[in-house]
Formats: structure tokens, sequence, C-alpha cells
């Protein structure tokens, strides 16, 4: 569990400008993490806490001065890390759905006995993290089962578009069918956007619009959103939770600022009303419910706030976040950190601090008020990386942040690949061109004139089967071109070799 705190609070301390402390943690983490013990462990925390607070601590490490090995950022022992972390997820995506199951023992998989029932957010929350480890280690696997296990969802979504709380990653059978932006959802929503940016990736987005047309039309009622039954729409609890206040964040990655400020305010109100956000609270009567009156100094609607603040500069904003900050000072402030607030109608404390604090709330705060901070870049700066497959950019902005504010630089994820993916198709072309060669006299012939040109098909056409059908429908679209009949030499280059063939 320390492990875990340090990995969690990794980058906030780089962020905050603590250089030298990052430095030590990364040296403490390089001397290695056991993985190989009998834990069951979730899922969906070892990801979004570990893999992505390793990848991301990987990712700025040369940012922040320490040594890096030949081949970075496609190779470190911190990405060794998380490729270990997340393999030993990977047992819980076993399953006929491809949705994962929500604990498994890190030692052993996936236990017999373990419940196949997961929330939605446990299931959708991958492809961010998974698509870099991917990207930069060359291995498929990882993204491939966070994308199985997106579409599983999109797949059982309900007929108005809706999707519920807790399914069987078994049978994909709905178990808790209420249906909203809040806990056991949230971050599903989030990564189909973030996934989105991340890859540009067009289908992840295409999902979450059409999800979130359902969702204006079934949950929202006055800029609030309310669960209702996934299959009728119908009210099922017209209540708020403060991890919905990262939804006007979400709102603004996609441009919709005005939807999402509106929202905002009125989950400021619900601030202003505690000095804190209530687990709960019943929209109807106004205040908070049973049993959901703590606040364990979560993140999300500072979150939003920042977003917003870089959408709008609204001074608004940065009330909030001033009101944040004096808020934990005088209610949570102890001796040996900050403590969760039992009861926000009282201010009692728990004897507890959760790492979200320090790798969420205290970044988000602290990001809000540093306009200069190295996350804002707009692009005016970055830094040229040589990797084995070439020069690489890194560190011009555009941060991705996990649902558990881990920033990830969507530049990485092209350069441990693209030369790869380049070399195989010039091996590909290389392949069919000297396999048609050995079955095939190639022969150049002067092109036909424009009259003859619409219907003529070449020699190697005639013969070629569908292939040549579907080069013909190309070649009727336009006349063929034509080029001198003398012998020519073309040059096939791989990896700088430089290959002849006299034709």
């Amino acid at each position: 569990s320390f492990s875990l705190t340090l990995i969690d609070a990794l980058d906030t301390l780089l962020i905050l400008g603590n250089v030298s402390e990052f430095q030590r943690v990364v040296s403490v983490l390089q001397e290695g993490v056991d993985f190989d013990i009998d834990v069951n462990a979730s899922v969906f925390e070892t990801n979004i806490r570990v893999v992505g607070g390793l990848l991301s601590a990987h990712l700025l490490s040369r940012k922040a001065g320490v040594e890096v090995e030949a081949g970075w950022p496609c190779s470190g022992p911190l990405l060794r890390m998380a490729e270990e972390a997340a393999r030993k997820l990977l047992p819980a995506f076993q399953t006929p759905t491809g949705m994962p199951y929500g604990t498994v023992n890190l030692l052993h998989g996936v236990n017999p006995g373990e419940t196949p029932v997961t929330c939605t957010a446990g299931i959708g929350t991958f492809i961010v993290e998974f698509a870099t480890l991917s990207h930069l280690t060359g291995d498929p696997v990882f993204e491939d089962v966070a994308r199985k296990a997106l579409k599983a969802l999109w797949k059982n979504r309900s007929d108005i578009g809706l999707v519920g709380n807790h399914i069987d990653v078994i049978t994909a059978k709905w178990v808790a069918q209420d249906a909203g932006i809040g806990a056991g959802v949230d971050s599903y929503f989030e990564y189909l956007v973030k996934g989105a940016i991340l890859l540009q990736d067009k289908e992840l987005m295409s999902m979450f619009l059409e999800y979130n047309k359902a969702i204006k039309n079934y949950t929202k009622f006055d800029d609030w959103y309310l669960w209702v039954q996934m299959y009728k729409g119908t009210v099922s609890m017209p209540v708020f939770q403060s991890l919905e206040a990262y939804w006007p964040g979400l709102q603004s990655l996609i441009g919709d600022v005005d939807n999402a400020m509106r929202t905002f305010l009125n989950y400021y109100t619900v601030w202003k009303q505690f000095g804190g956000l209530p687990e709960f609270y019943n929209i109807p009567q106004g205040y908070t419910v049973d049993k959901r009156e703590g606040y364990p100094l979560r993140p999300e609607l500072i979150e939003s706030a920042m977003y917003l603040y870089r959408a709008t500069r609204d001074p608004t904003l940065l009330e909030l976040g001033r009101d944040a900050v004096e808020s934990i000072e005088k209610i949570s402030k102890v001796d040996c950190g900050f403590a969760t607030i039992k009861d926000l109608r009282d201010h009692r404390l728990d004897n507890r601090m959760e790492s979200f604090f320090l790798a969420e709330t205290v970044k988000y705060l602290y990001l809000l008020f540093d306009p200069d901070n190295f996350i804002h870049n707009d692009g005016s700066d970055f830094d040229v990386v040589v990797t084995p497959y070439g020069e690489c950019v890194l560190n011009a902005g555009g941060y991705i942040f996990n649902t558990e504010a881990h920033p990830i630089d969507p530049a990485a994820l092209h350069c441990c690949r693209k030369r790869r993916e380049e070399q195989w198709e010039v091996e590909d072309l290389m392949r069919e061109f000297y396999s048609r060669k050995k079955t095939k006299k190639f022969t150049l012939k002067r092109a036909p004139d424009h009259s003859e040109g619409e219907n003529a098909k070449d020699p190697e056409d005639a013969s070629s089967g569908k292939a040549g059908e579907k080069r013909n429908s190309k070649k009727s679209s336009h006349s063929l071109l034509s080029c001198p009949s003398q012998s020519f030499n073309s040059k096939l280059a791989v990896l700088g070799q430089v290959f002849l063939d006299n034709t």
C-alpha cells in the first residue's frame, strides 16, 4: 500500500515543482515493486492508480532530469513495471463477453468463486492506459482487450441508449439497471471521450455522442442529472452524487461549455452550502442523504473547475478554487495530513486520507491557479528525442489525464510504433511485388487514347479475378496515364538499404 501511494502521487510532485522528490521516489521505485504476491486486487483501481501512475511517471522522467535508458520512451524500468502490472490484470478479461471480472489475484489469476458482477466503470475504464501501453511496448493485447470491453458495453446498451450500473460479465445481463452519470458508470463515459482524443478515434467519440443524446433526453432535469431506469427512462433516484461533478469538465472537452457552466454552478451551490460535496445530495429536499453525508476530499468539482477555467477564464471558477483551499485547510487539516470529512453537517473527521487527495485534488487545485505550468503547454515549447524508430516530439502539451489525474502525453504514442508499421507496410509491398513477378510477366504498354481508355482492361487485370475487377473499377473513373516505354530501374528502400530491380 505504501508503494501504491508513492506511485499514485508521483507525478503530482513534478507538477507542483518538487523535482528532487520526484527523482528520489523514482529511484526507490526503480529498485522494483513485487507484483507476484498472493493478493486480491481491484482490476479497475490497479489500472488507474498503478498502471496509470507508472506510465505517467515513465513519460515525465526525462523532463524531471531522471537519467533514462537508451530507447526511452519505448523502454525503461517504470514502463516495464507498468507492463508487468497490466499483465497481472489480463486474466480478468478472459470471459465470454470480453468484459473483465472486478477482482483478480495477482499471483493466481481470477479466483474460482469470483463474482461475475462488475460495475460499468470497472469494465470501460482501460483504454487510456492500455492503449498507451500497447503503443509504447508494441504489444497490441492491452489495447485489444480494452476495446473489446468497451464494445461489449456498447452492444448491451438498452433500446433507449442507456447503460445500467452493474452487469454480469459472463451472461451480459444487467444486474443493476439504474442509469446515470455517477458512481459505477462515470469513468466509462470519461474514457470514451479521452480515448477518442488520445487515439484520434472517431468510433469512440461517436459512441459517447450517442450516449450523450440519451443522457440529455432521459436523465437531465433543469441542468441536474438524475438516475433513471435504463429501459424505461423513469426516475429512480433524484439525487446528485459528488462523483458526478466530473461531468462539466467532460462536457468542456467536447465543446459544450454553456451546458457545462450551468451544471457546474448547480454543483457549486451545494459546495457553498456545506463547504464540500456530500457523497449524495437529495435534489428535491436540498439536503444530504442519510449515511452519505461525508466528503473524502474528492477532486471532481475542482477538476471541472480547472477544465472550464482553461476554456472560459471565468473568475467564478477561481472563486471555487479559493473556497476549496480555505475549506480543506480549515476543516480537514490535521498534524500529519488532511483527513476525510466524515460528516459535512458538523465537520467531524475520519481517521484516514485517501491517496486520490494527493493524486488528484491537490494537483487540480494547483493547476487551476498555475497558468504557466508545463501541463498547460499550447505547443509553443517541446522536446525532440531520438528513439530507435527515429526522432520524436514530446512534451508539446495536450496531455490526457486518466481518471486518477495521471497525465499521458499523446505524442508519446507515436514514438514507438509508427516506424514499425511503415516497415511492415514496405515489407508487405515487397513480398507482393516479388510473388507477382514470379507468376506473371510484366510488360509496359503505351496507354490507349482517351476514347478507348474508359473500357480498356489492363492485361494483368484480365487474368486476376476479383482483384482485377477491383482495380478496373478504379481505373474506369479516370483515363490511364501514358509514359515512355524505355526501360527503367525501380528502387525500394528498407531501413536505409536500397534494393535495385532492373526491368
